[in-house]
């Protein structure tokens, strides 16, 4: 059974990843930061469809916390799963802010940072000894990154800083078969910045070819596919999934 560790997997995309990760049969390991309920709930609907779940407690921000989540990880691998290593990571937890340039504070710009780019930096490397030869590691970018969209400017800056950073996980991590690819949603159903009102979604929903805002479990889909073998030679992408946002 191949092992994926999603970050941020109690709600949103991560929840979703999780459970079409599940529904092909991988076992899940996927964390959460302050709502320990909704993570169980998740490991729960997992175990109802026949596979294995545990759910860990981690803050990306605080990465002085991540060689004792690493040990975490290494007993849950193997009093569930028999396993000294994993599969796969997805680097998905983060927070939305919409504040304009001209008044977001030091404060709100280094929240951001440490969960979107500094954390999946030194998390990847404190868990690199763990993933298999061969493994993939997928980071949640954004099409923030690719689209100006005025109010989000620290967390889109930081979503491209990771999608470099991918291709630089890619090239490095190469000589261990390592793929490192990104995925950018578009503007999807989730709380991530308190999540959509109706003018809001109107308005993205306008300027997406499809005609509609995306949910998580279309984002999750894709993260499950592309984790598979038949996706194995994509490797240093980043893969758009957004319904043809501002096309």
């Amino acid at each position: 059974m191949d092992i994926v560790i999603i970050t941020g997997g109690s709600r949103g995309i991560g929840a979703a990843a999780a459970l079409e990760c599940a529904s092909r049969g991988m076992g899940v390991i996927l964390t959460y930061n302050n709502n320990p309920q909704s993570a169980e709930t998740v490991v729960n609907d997992i175990e109802a469809i026949g596979s294995k779940a545990v759910a860990l407690k981690l803050d990306v921000a605080d990465s002085a916390s991540f060689p004792a989540f690493r040990d975490a990880l290494a007993v849950s691998l193997d009093q569930v799963f028999g396993r000294t290593d994993f599969d796969f990571l997805v680097n998905n937890a983060g927070y939305g802010l919409y504040n304009p340039i001209a008044t977001v504070t030091e404060e709100e710009f280094d929240g951001l940072f440490k969960v979107h780019l500094r954390g999946p930096f030194f998390l990847t490397q404190a868990l690199l000894p763990l993933i298999k030869d061969g493994g993939h590691i997928v980071n949640i970018a954004s099409a923030t990154s690719r689209v100006a969209t005025a109010g989000v400017a620290p967390y889109a800056s930081f979503k491209g800083g990771l999608e470099v950073l991918t291709r630089y996980m890619a090239k490095e991590f190469g000589d261990r078969h390592i793929r490192a690819n990104s995925i950018a949603p578009g503007a999807v159903r989730t709380e991530l910045g308190g999540g959509l009102n109706d003018e809001f979604e109107a308005l993205l929903a306008g300027q997406t070819a499809l005609g509609r805002v995306g949910e998580p479990e279309e984002v999750g889909s894709v993260v499950a596919s592309l984790l598979s073998s038949e996706n194995r030679w994509i490797n240093a992408q980043n893969i758009e999934v957004a319904g043809g946002y501002i096309v």
